[in-house]
């Protein structure tokens, strides 16, 4: 008897496993606590028992949101957090006391693919994202694409292509570039 619930509970158990592994959250890009906002993103603000502030927001060209009472936030290249204190601060500027103010973004802005790829062009993020699978997202590779000469560009004005392989991770805003090898 004692064998016949052991195995009761082993199956059980890896019944329940798949389950657990679904309710774990979805990969941020990189560390989401360092994620910083930029063009492109869409962002939803709850400011708490306030739901005429609270609101789902573009990123403009500009890198900033336009919010009800407070007008234009700047959000490009601040993170989530410095984002929730900027706002929470200009709430409490005269407008409420001691605000609670949350942000989680809804969609990232697109990542970017140029080169020897059957479709070259932007595409939705997609959280996770690898190389290989943003050249998948683009229809493959032509016959004349080099593998192994795979550029990436991490977005920020400052930022360095670096050649990576298919493994490297995508972020939001990145750019990729297949080059043409030569026979």
């Amino acid at each position: 008897m004692g064998h016949m619930i052991r195995i009761v509970l082993a199956a059980l158990l890896l019944i329940a496993t798949p389950v657990c592994a679904a309710d774990q959250p979805t990969q941020q890009p990189g560390n989401i606590k360092d994620y910083q906002l930029g063009v492109g993103d869409k962002v939803h603000v709850t400011v708490f028992n306030e739901p005429d502030l609270s609101g789902d927001f573009e990123v403009s060209s500009t890198g900033v949101i336009s919010m009800p009472l407070i007008g234009q936030v700047q959000v490009a290249q601040n993170t989530i957090s410095q984002v929730q204190a900027l706002i929470t601060e200009k709430l409490s500027d005269g407008y409420m006391r001691n605000p609670k103010v949350s942000l989680e973004v809804l969609n990232y802005r697109p990542f970017f693919i140029l080169g020897e790829v059957m479709k070259p062009g932007s595409y939705n993020y997609v959280n996770g994202m690898s190389v290989v699978n943003a050249v998948a997202l683009a229809g493959g590779y032509t016959y004349r694409a080099d593998k192994g000469d795979i550029t990436l560009k991490h977005n920020g004005t400052d930022a360095k292509a670096e050649k990576v392989d298919e493994t490297a991770t995508v972020n939001p805003g990145d750019v990729i570039n297949v080059p043409e090898r030569f026979f």
